[in-house]
Protein backbone atom coordinates (compact mmCIF):
# COMPACT_ATOMS: atom_id res chain seq x y z
CA UNK A 1 0.00 0.00 0.00
CA UNK A 2 1.32 3.44 -0.98
CA UNK A 3 1.00 6.42 1.37
CA UNK A 4 -0.51 9.53 -0.22
CA UNK A 5 -0.29 12.93 1.51
CA UNK A 6 -2.84 15.55 0.37
CA UNK A 7 -2.28 19.15 1.50
CA UNK A 8 -5.04 21.73 0.90
CA UNK A 9 -6.85 24.29 3.06
CA UNK A 10 -10.13 23.69 1.18
CA UNK A 11 -11.73 21.22 3.60
CA UNK A 12 -14.46 20.06 1.24
CA UNK A 13 -11.98 19.36 -1.57
CA UNK A 14 -9.63 17.69 0.89
CA UNK A 15 -12.35 15.31 2.12
CA UNK A 16 -13.49 14.61 -1.45
CA UNK A 17 -9.97 13.68 -2.59
CA UNK A 18 -9.38 11.55 0.51
CA UNK A 19 -12.54 9.51 -0.12
CA UNK A 20 -11.72 9.17 -3.82
CA UNK A 21 -8.23 7.76 -3.32
CA UNK A 22 -9.23 5.52 -0.39
CA UNK A 23 -11.81 3.85 -2.65
CA UNK A 24 -9.20 2.85 -5.25
CA UNK A 25 -8.22 -0.81 -5.02
CA UNK A 26 -5.36 -2.87 -6.37
CA UNK A 27 -5.56 -6.67 -6.42
CA UNK A 28 -8.61 -6.55 -4.18
CA UNK A 29 -7.00 -4.36 -1.49
CA UNK A 30 -6.87 -0.58 -0.95
CA UNK A 31 -4.07 0.91 -3.02
CA UNK A 32 -3.53 4.07 -0.95
CA UNK A 33 -3.28 5.02 2.66
CA UNK A 34 -4.35 8.69 2.62
CA UNK A 35 -3.24 11.30 5.17
CA UNK A 36 -4.13 15.00 5.00
CA UNK A 37 -2.97 18.42 6.18
CA UNK A 38 -4.36 21.94 5.84
CA UNK A 39 -1.26 24.03 6.60
CA UNK A 40 2.36 23.95 5.42
CA UNK A 41 3.73 23.45 8.93
CA UNK A 42 1.36 20.53 9.50
CA UNK A 43 2.25 19.04 6.11
CA UNK A 44 5.98 19.04 6.91
CA UNK A 45 5.39 17.39 10.28
CA UNK A 46 3.09 14.72 8.83
CA UNK A 47 5.45 14.07 5.91
CA UNK A 48 8.29 13.30 8.31
CA UNK A 49 6.06 10.90 10.26
CA UNK A 50 4.49 8.89 7.42
CA UNK A 51 7.12 9.21 4.61
CA UNK A 52 4.60 9.42 1.74
CA UNK A 53 5.30 8.14 -1.74
CA UNK A 54 3.36 10.99 -3.37
CA UNK A 55 2.40 14.44 -2.09
CA UNK A 56 -0.47 16.42 -3.65
CA UNK A 57 0.40 19.94 -2.54
CA UNK A 58 -1.78 23.03 -2.96
CA UNK A 59 0.07 26.16 -3.99
CA UNK A 60 -1.80 28.55 -1.69
CA UNK A 61 -1.78 27.63 2.01
CA UNK A 62 -2.54 29.80 5.05
CA UNK A 63 1.02 29.98 6.43
CA UNK A 64 3.29 29.43 3.40
CA UNK A 65 3.01 28.65 -0.29
CA UNK A 66 3.44 25.16 -1.64
CA UNK A 67 6.36 26.43 -3.72
CA UNK A 68 8.09 27.62 -0.54
CA UNK A 69 8.12 24.18 1.07
CA UNK A 70 8.95 21.91 -1.88
CA UNK A 71 12.64 21.73 -1.01
CA UNK A 72 11.94 21.03 2.67
CA UNK A 73 9.35 18.42 1.72
CA UNK A 74 11.82 16.64 -0.57
CA UNK A 75 14.50 16.60 2.12
CA UNK A 76 12.03 15.10 4.62
CA UNK A 77 10.45 12.55 2.27
CA UNK A 78 13.48 11.36 0.34
CA UNK A 79 12.28 10.20 -3.07
CA UNK A 80 8.60 11.20 -2.69
CA UNK A 81 7.09 12.72 -5.84
CA UNK A 82 5.43 16.10 -5.30
CA UNK A 83 2.47 17.18 -7.43
CA UNK A 84 1.78 20.89 -7.10
CA UNK A 85 -1.84 22.04 -7.51
CA UNK A 86 -2.94 25.61 -8.20
CA UNK A 87 -6.00 27.56 -9.29
CA UNK A 88 -3.82 30.02 -11.24
CA UNK A 89 -2.45 29.55 -14.76
CA UNK A 90 0.94 31.20 -14.35
CA UNK A 91 3.77 30.17 -16.69
CA UNK A 92 6.51 31.69 -14.54
CA UNK A 93 5.29 29.83 -11.44
CA UNK A 94 5.08 26.62 -13.43
CA UNK A 95 8.73 26.98 -14.42
CA UNK A 96 9.74 27.78 -10.83
CA UNK A 97 7.81 24.77 -9.53
CA UNK A 98 9.43 22.34 -11.94
CA UNK A 99 12.85 23.83 -11.29
CA UNK A 100 12.28 23.39 -7.54
CA UNK A 101 11.72 19.70 -8.08
CA UNK A 102 7.96 19.24 -8.48
CA UNK A 103 7.05 16.06 -10.36
CA UNK A 104 4.11 17.76 -12.06
CA UNK A 105 2.09 20.96 -11.88
CA UNK A 106 -1.67 20.74 -12.48
CA UNK A 107 -4.57 23.16 -12.28
CA UNK A 108 -7.87 23.07 -10.45
CA UNK A 109 -10.80 22.84 -10.40
CA UNK A 110 -10.51 19.33 -11.78
CA UNK A 111 -13.10 18.60 -14.52
CA UNK A 112 -12.87 15.00 -13.28
CA UNK A 113 -10.38 13.10 -11.17
CA UNK A 114 -9.15 10.84 -13.96
CA UNK A 115 -6.32 13.21 -14.89
CA UNK A 116 -5.20 13.39 -11.26
CA UNK A 117 -5.34 9.58 -10.98
CA UNK A 118 -3.08 9.27 -14.00
CA UNK A 119 -0.54 11.77 -12.64
CA UNK A 120 -0.41 10.04 -9.24
CA UNK A 121 0.02 6.59 -10.83
CA UNK A 122 2.73 7.92 -13.11
CA UNK A 123 4.50 9.53 -10.14
CA UNK A 124 4.58 6.20 -8.32
CA UNK A 125 5.83 4.38 -11.43
CA UNK A 126 8.68 6.86 -11.84
CA UNK A 127 9.51 6.49 -8.15
CA UNK A 128 9.81 2.72 -8.52
CA UNK A 129 11.89 3.06 -11.70
CA UNK A 130 14.17 5.51 -9.94
CA UNK A 131 14.66 3.12 -7.03
CA UNK A 132 15.55 0.24 -9.34
CA UNK A 133 17.95 2.44 -11.32
CA UNK A 134 19.60 3.60 -8.12
CA UNK A 135 20.17 -0.02 -7.08
CA UNK A 136 21.82 -0.82 -10.42
CA UNK A 137 24.02 2.28 -10.24
CA UNK A 138 25.39 1.34 -6.85
CA UNK A 139 26.60 -1.97 -8.21
CA UNK A 140 27.74 -1.09 -11.72
CA UNK A 141 28.57 2.59 -11.89
CA UNK A 142 30.67 5.12 -10.06
CA UNK A 143 29.46 7.24 -7.19
CA UNK A 144 30.76 10.65 -8.17
CA UNK A 145 31.04 13.92 -6.33
CA UNK A 146 32.82 16.14 -8.77
CA UNK A 147 35.56 13.77 -9.93
CA UNK A 148 35.54 11.58 -6.82
CA UNK A 149 34.82 8.04 -7.95
CA UNK A 150 34.13 5.06 -5.74
CA UNK A 151 31.54 3.05 -3.85
CA UNK A 152 33.87 1.41 -1.33
CA UNK A 153 33.02 1.99 2.36
CA UNK A 154 36.06 4.22 2.86
CA UNK A 155 35.06 6.48 -0.05
CA UNK A 156 31.42 6.61 1.06
CA UNK A 157 32.57 7.70 4.50
CA UNK A 158 34.89 10.30 2.97
CA UNK A 159 32.03 11.78 0.93
CA UNK A 160 29.90 12.08 4.07
CA UNK A 161 32.75 13.89 5.83
CA UNK A 162 33.18 16.25 2.86
CA UNK A 163 29.49 17.14 3.11
CA UNK A 164 29.92 18.09 6.76
CA UNK A 165 33.15 20.01 6.10
CA UNK A 166 31.62 22.00 3.24
CA UNK A 167 29.00 23.40 5.61
CA UNK A 168 31.65 25.16 7.70
CA UNK A 169 34.58 27.49 7.17
CA UNK A 170 36.92 25.58 9.47
CA UNK A 171 40.53 24.87 8.53
CA UNK A 172 40.97 21.42 7.00
CA UNK A 173 44.03 19.15 6.98
CA UNK A 174 44.03 16.38 4.36
CA UNK A 175 46.31 13.37 4.89
CA UNK A 176 47.04 10.94 2.09
CA UNK A 177 49.79 9.26 0.12
CA UNK A 178 51.07 10.88 -3.07
CA UNK A 179 48.61 10.33 -5.89
CA UNK A 180 45.51 9.77 -3.77
CA UNK A 181 43.88 13.00 -4.93
CA UNK A 182 44.38 15.48 -2.09
CA UNK A 183 43.99 18.55 -4.32
CA UNK A 184 40.89 17.01 -5.91
CA UNK A 185 39.30 16.64 -2.46
CA UNK A 186 40.25 20.21 -1.60
CA UNK A 187 38.58 21.48 -4.79
CA UNK A 188 35.42 19.50 -4.10
CA UNK A 189 35.23 20.95 -0.57
CA UNK A 190 35.70 24.41 -2.06
CA UNK A 191 33.08 23.95 -4.76
CA UNK A 192 30.47 22.71 -2.31
CA UNK A 193 31.22 25.41 0.27
CA UNK A 194 29.93 28.37 -1.71
CA UNK A 195 26.72 29.18 -3.55
CA UNK A 196 28.59 31.40 -6.02
CA UNK A 197 32.03 31.17 -7.66
CA UNK A 198 34.96 32.02 -5.39
CA UNK A 199 38.72 31.88 -6.03
CA UNK A 200 40.55 28.59 -5.38
CA UNK A 201 44.27 29.30 -5.13
CA UNK A 202 46.67 26.39 -4.69
CA UNK A 203 50.41 26.27 -4.10
CA UNK A 204 52.80 23.33 -3.67
CA UNK A 205 54.96 24.16 -0.66
CA UNK A 206 57.60 21.59 -1.59
CA UNK A 207 58.15 22.88 -5.13
CA UNK A 208 59.43 26.37 -4.28
CA UNK A 209 62.53 27.40 -2.31
CA UNK A 210 61.97 29.26 0.96
CA UNK A 211 63.11 32.66 -0.27
CA UNK A 212 60.54 32.60 -3.06
CA UNK A 213 57.79 30.74 -1.19
CA UNK A 214 57.30 33.56 1.33
CA UNK A 215 56.80 36.02 -1.51
CA UNK A 216 54.47 33.59 -3.31
CA UNK A 217 52.33 33.18 -0.20
CA UNK A 218 52.19 36.75 1.10
CA UNK A 219 53.25 38.88 -1.88
CA UNK A 220 55.86 41.63 -1.87
CA UNK A 221 56.18 45.41 -2.20
CA UNK A 222 58.17 47.13 -4.92
CA UNK A 223 61.87 47.17 -3.98
CA UNK A 224 61.47 44.54 -1.23
CA UNK A 225 64.39 42.61 -2.75
CA UNK A 226 66.48 42.58 -5.89
CA UNK A 227 64.21 42.04 -8.86
CA UNK A 228 61.06 43.17 -7.05
CA UNK A 229 60.23 45.84 -9.64
CA UNK A 230 56.54 46.09 -8.83
CA UNK A 231 54.00 45.29 -6.14
CA UNK A 232 52.92 41.65 -6.31
CA UNK A 233 49.92 40.25 -4.38
CA UNK A 234 50.51 36.84 -2.82
CA UNK A 235 48.37 33.70 -2.88
CA UNK A 236 46.67 34.55 0.41
CA UNK A 237 45.61 37.90 -0.99
CA UNK A 238 44.53 36.49 -4.37
CA UNK A 239 42.32 33.90 -2.66
CA UNK A 240 40.11 36.75 -1.38
CA UNK A 241 37.17 35.14 0.46
CA UNK A 242 37.59 31.81 -1.31
CA UNK A 243 40.08 29.02 -0.55
CA UNK A 244 43.86 28.90 -0.22
CA UNK A 245 45.18 25.35 -0.66
CA UNK A 246 48.62 24.64 0.82
CA UNK A 247 49.75 21.35 -0.69
CA UNK A 248 52.58 19.32 0.89
CA UNK A 249 52.67 21.61 3.91
CA UNK A 250 54.76 18.98 5.72
CA UNK A 251 57.73 20.07 3.58
CA UNK A 252 57.54 23.73 4.66
CA UNK A 253 60.59 25.06 6.54
CA UNK A 254 60.35 25.84 10.25
CA UNK A 255 60.93 29.54 9.51
CA UNK A 256 57.91 29.73 7.23
CA UNK A 257 55.90 27.55 9.58
CA UNK A 258 56.34 30.23 12.25
CA UNK A 259 55.12 32.96 9.89
CA UNK A 260 52.15 30.86 8.76
CA UNK A 261 51.20 30.18 12.38
CA UNK A 262 51.09 33.91 13.09
CA UNK A 263 48.90 34.48 10.03
CA UNK A 264 46.43 31.79 11.11
CA UNK A 265 46.34 33.14 14.67
CA UNK A 266 45.92 36.80 13.79
CA UNK A 267 44.00 36.29 10.52
CA UNK A 268 46.14 39.00 8.86
CA UNK A 269 49.53 39.33 7.16
CA UNK A 270 51.91 41.80 5.45
CA UNK A 271 53.55 41.60 2.07
CA UNK A 272 57.33 41.05 2.11
CA UNK A 273 58.90 44.48 2.61
CA UNK A 274 55.56 46.03 3.56
CA UNK A 275 53.94 47.34 6.74
CA UNK A 276 50.27 47.39 5.72
CA UNK A 277 48.22 44.71 7.47
CA UNK A 278 46.03 42.72 5.08
CA UNK A 279 43.08 40.72 6.40
CA UNK A 280 43.05 36.98 5.73
CA UNK A 281 39.55 36.27 4.39
CA UNK A 282 40.19 32.93 2.71
CA UNK A 283 39.55 29.50 4.11
CA UNK A 284 42.74 27.46 4.55
CA UNK A 285 42.96 23.84 3.40
CA UNK A 286 46.30 22.10 3.83
CA UNK A 287 47.48 18.70 2.64
CA UNK A 288 50.46 16.43 3.18
CA UNK A 289 51.68 12.93 2.43
CA UNK A 290 53.71 12.98 5.63
CA UNK A 291 52.49 11.83 9.05
CA UNK A 292 52.59 15.16 10.85
CA UNK A 293 52.43 13.55 14.31
CA UNK A 294 55.76 11.89 13.52
CA UNK A 295 57.12 15.11 12.03
CA UNK A 296 56.20 16.96 15.23
CA UNK A 297 57.88 14.27 17.36
CA UNK A 298 61.06 14.55 15.31
CA UNK A 299 61.11 18.36 15.55
CA UNK A 300 60.56 18.93 11.83
CA UNK A 301 57.07 20.41 12.23
CA UNK A 302 55.74 22.85 14.81
CA UNK A 303 53.19 21.33 17.16
CA UNK A 304 51.32 24.62 17.59
CA UNK A 305 50.91 24.94 13.81
CA UNK A 306 49.79 21.33 13.59
CA UNK A 307 47.11 22.00 16.20
CA UNK A 308 45.95 25.05 14.21
CA UNK A 309 45.71 23.08 10.97
CA UNK A 310 43.98 19.94 12.21
CA UNK A 311 40.67 21.53 13.17
CA UNK A 312 39.13 19.04 10.74
CA UNK A 313 41.22 16.14 9.44
CA UNK A 314 40.41 13.98 6.41
CA UNK A 315 42.29 10.75 5.67
CA UNK A 316 42.40 9.62 2.04
CA UNK A 317 42.70 5.84 1.63
CA UNK A 318 45.38 4.50 -0.74
CA UNK A 319 44.14 2.76 -3.86
CA UNK A 320 45.35 -0.66 -2.69
CA UNK A 321 42.89 -0.42 0.22
CA UNK A 322 39.91 0.20 -2.08
CA UNK A 323 40.58 -2.12 -5.00
CA UNK A 324 36.84 -2.61 -5.56
CA UNK A 325 36.78 0.98 -6.87
CA UNK A 326 39.30 0.23 -9.63
CA UNK A 327 36.75 -0.82 -12.32
CA UNK A 328 34.77 2.40 -11.77
CA UNK A 329 37.96 4.47 -11.76
CA UNK A 330 39.14 2.82 -14.99
CA UNK A 331 35.96 3.69 -16.88
CA UNK A 332 35.91 7.20 -15.43
CA UNK A 333 39.55 7.88 -16.29
CA UNK A 334 39.21 6.41 -19.79
CA UNK A 335 36.62 9.06 -20.64
CA UNK A 336 39.06 11.81 -19.72
CA UNK A 337 42.09 10.13 -21.32
CA UNK A 338 40.30 9.44 -24.60
CA UNK A 339 39.36 13.09 -24.87
CA UNK A 340 42.89 14.20 -24.05
CA UNK A 341 44.72 11.92 -26.52
CA UNK A 342 41.95 11.84 -29.16
CA UNK A 343 41.36 8.08 -29.00
CA UNK A 344 38.25 5.93 -28.51
CA UNK A 345 39.38 3.08 -26.29
CA UNK A 346 36.10 2.10 -24.64
CA UNK A 347 36.25 -1.67 -24.10
CA UNK A 348 38.06 -3.23 -21.15
CA UNK A 349 38.14 -7.07 -21.15
CA UNK A 350 37.57 -8.80 -17.79
CA UNK A 351 41.11 -10.17 -17.73
CA UNK A 352 42.48 -6.62 -18.11
CA UNK A 353 40.40 -5.40 -15.16
CA UNK A 354 41.59 -8.40 -13.19
CA UNK A 355 45.21 -7.52 -14.07
CA UNK A 356 44.69 -3.90 -13.01
CA UNK A 357 43.11 -4.91 -9.71
CA UNK A 358 46.14 -7.07 -8.82
CA UNK A 359 48.81 -4.41 -9.38
CA UNK A 360 50.32 -2.85 -6.21
CA UNK A 361 49.51 0.81 -7.09
CA UNK A 362 52.19 2.42 -4.96
CA UNK A 363 51.49 5.67 -6.85
CA UNK A 364 47.72 5.37 -6.26
CA UNK A 365 45.17 6.97 -8.60
CA UNK A 366 47.80 9.15 -10.27
CA UNK A 367 49.76 6.03 -11.22
CA UNK A 368 46.58 4.35 -12.46
CA UNK A 369 45.87 7.32 -14.73
CA UNK A 370 49.43 7.28 -16.08
CA UNK A 371 49.27 3.53 -16.74
CA UNK A 372 45.93 3.87 -18.52
CA UNK A 373 47.17 6.81 -20.60
CA UNK A 374 50.09 4.76 -21.89
CA UNK A 375 47.83 1.78 -22.63
CA UNK A 376 45.32 3.96 -24.48
CA UNK A 377 48.03 5.59 -26.60
CA UNK A 378 49.44 2.17 -27.55
CA UNK A 379 46.08 0.46 -28.09
CA UNK A 380 45.59 -0.41 -31.81
CA UNK A 381 41.80 -0.16 -31.61
CA UNK A 382 39.00 0.35 -29.13
CA UNK A 383 40.06 -2.45 -26.75
CA UNK A 384 42.46 -1.93 -23.85
CA UNK A 385 45.14 -4.65 -24.02
CA UNK A 386 46.93 -6.26 -21.08
CA UNK A 387 50.10 -6.34 -23.23
CA UNK A 388 50.41 -2.58 -22.64
CA UNK A 389 50.07 -2.80 -18.85
CA UNK A 390 52.86 -3.21 -16.28
CA UNK A 391 53.75 -6.80 -15.43
CA UNK A 392 52.52 -8.15 -12.14
CA UNK A 393 55.18 -7.89 -9.43
CA UNK A 394 55.77 -11.48 -8.43
CA UNK A 395 58.27 -10.38 -5.79
CA UNK A 396 55.49 -9.02 -3.59
CA UNK A 397 54.77 -11.06 -0.44
CA UNK A 398 52.29 -13.78 -1.27
CA UNK A 399 53.56 -16.53 1.09
CA UNK A 400 55.45 -18.07 -1.89
CA UNK A 401 53.63 -21.36 -1.47
CA UNK A 402 54.73 -21.70 2.16
CA UNK A 403 52.32 -23.65 4.34
CA UNK A 404 49.54 -21.89 6.22
CA UNK A 405 48.46 -23.86 9.30
CA UNK A 406 50.26 -26.85 7.81
CA UNK A 407 48.49 -26.62 4.42
CA UNK A 408 50.00 -25.47 1.13
CA UNK A 409 48.66 -22.16 -0.15
CA UNK A 410 48.02 -20.72 -3.59
CA UNK A 411 49.25 -17.31 -4.75
CA UNK A 412 46.59 -15.33 -2.86
CA UNK A 413 47.69 -16.66 0.52
CA UNK A 414 44.63 -18.85 1.12
CA UNK A 415 45.07 -22.39 2.43
CA UNK A 416 44.12 -25.18 0.03
CA UNK A 417 41.18 -27.34 1.13
CA UNK A 418 41.76 -30.80 2.57
CA UNK A 419 40.49 -32.67 -0.50
CA UNK A 420 43.16 -31.00 -2.66
CA UNK A 421 45.85 -31.59 -0.05
CA UNK A 422 44.98 -35.30 -0.09
CA UNK A 423 45.27 -35.41 -3.85
CA UNK A 424 48.64 -33.68 -3.74
CA UNK A 425 49.83 -36.27 -1.19
CA UNK A 426 48.76 -39.02 -3.61
CA UNK A 427 50.17 -38.17 -7.06
CA UNK A 428 47.83 -40.62 -8.78
CA UNK A 429 44.89 -38.53 -7.64
CA UNK A 430 46.26 -35.16 -8.72
CA UNK A 431 43.78 -33.51 -11.10
CA UNK A 432 44.66 -31.27 -14.02
CA UNK A 433 45.07 -27.56 -13.26
CA UNK A 434 41.67 -26.76 -14.77
CA UNK A 435 39.99 -29.57 -12.82
CA UNK A 436 41.56 -28.37 -9.59
CA UNK A 437 40.44 -24.81 -10.28
CA UNK A 438 36.88 -25.93 -11.05
CA UNK A 439 36.76 -28.06 -7.89
CA UNK A 440 38.09 -25.20 -5.78
CA UNK A 441 35.52 -22.77 -7.18
CA UNK A 442 32.68 -25.25 -6.67
CA UNK A 443 33.76 -25.95 -3.11
CA UNK A 444 34.04 -22.25 -2.29
CA UNK A 445 30.64 -21.51 -3.83
CA UNK A 446 29.20 -24.28 -1.65
CA UNK A 447 30.80 -22.89 1.49
CA UNK A 448 29.52 -19.37 0.74
CA UNK A 449 26.08 -20.70 -0.33
CA UNK A 450 26.49 -19.17 -3.76
CA UNK A 451 27.50 -15.70 -2.49
CA UNK A 452 29.77 -14.37 -5.24
CA UNK A 453 31.22 -11.50 -3.24
CA UNK A 454 32.38 -13.80 -0.45
CA UNK A 455 33.63 -16.31 -3.01
CA UNK A 456 35.79 -13.63 -4.66
CA UNK A 457 37.16 -12.61 -1.27
CA UNK A 458 38.11 -16.17 -0.32
CA UNK A 459 39.69 -16.96 -3.69
CA UNK A 460 41.37 -13.58 -3.98
CA UNK A 461 39.98 -12.88 -7.47
CA UNK A 462 37.86 -10.11 -8.94
CA UNK A 463 34.15 -10.39 -9.69
CA UNK A 464 34.69 -10.32 -13.51
CA UNK A 465 37.22 -13.19 -13.21
CA UNK A 466 34.81 -15.27 -11.12
CA UNK A 467 31.96 -14.69 -13.59
CA UNK A 468 34.19 -15.75 -16.47
CA UNK A 469 35.33 -18.93 -14.72
CA UNK A 470 31.79 -19.87 -13.63
CA UNK A 471 30.73 -19.67 -17.25
CA UNK A 472 33.85 -21.51 -18.44
CA UNK A 473 33.35 -24.47 -16.11
CA UNK A 474 29.54 -24.47 -16.34
CA UNK A 475 29.11 -23.99 -12.62
CA UNK A 476 25.46 -23.47 -11.75
CA UNK A 477 24.76 -20.03 -10.29
CA UNK A 478 21.05 -20.16 -9.59
CA UNK A 479 21.57 -22.23 -6.44
CA UNK A 480 24.50 -23.30 -4.23
CA UNK A 481 26.67 -25.95 -5.89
Amino acid sequence: METLLIVDDDLSLLESLKMHFEDIEHDGAPRYQVVTATRASEALRVAQEVMPGVVILDMKLPDRTGLDIIEEMKSLCGDARIILVTAFHDMETTIRAMKAGAFDYIHKPFPDLTALDIVVSRALEYRQLSRRAATVNVETAAARLGDIVGTSPSMQQLVKEIGKVAASRATVLIHGESGTGKELIARVIHNYSYDEPKPFIGINCSAIVDTLLESELFGHEKGAFTGANAVKPGKFEMAEDGTIFLDEIGDMSLMLQAKLLRVLQEREFERVGGVKRIKLRARVIAATHRTLVDEVASGRFREDLYQRLKVITLQLPPLRERRDDIPSLVHHLLERINEKVHKRVTRVPPEVLDHLMRLPWRGNVRELENVLTRAVVLAPGEVLLSDNLPALDTTEPDHGGAPVNGHPVHGNGHALPDFLVAQIDDPSRIPTLEEAERMLIELTMTVTKGHKGKTCQILGISRPTLERKLQKYGVRQDQPV
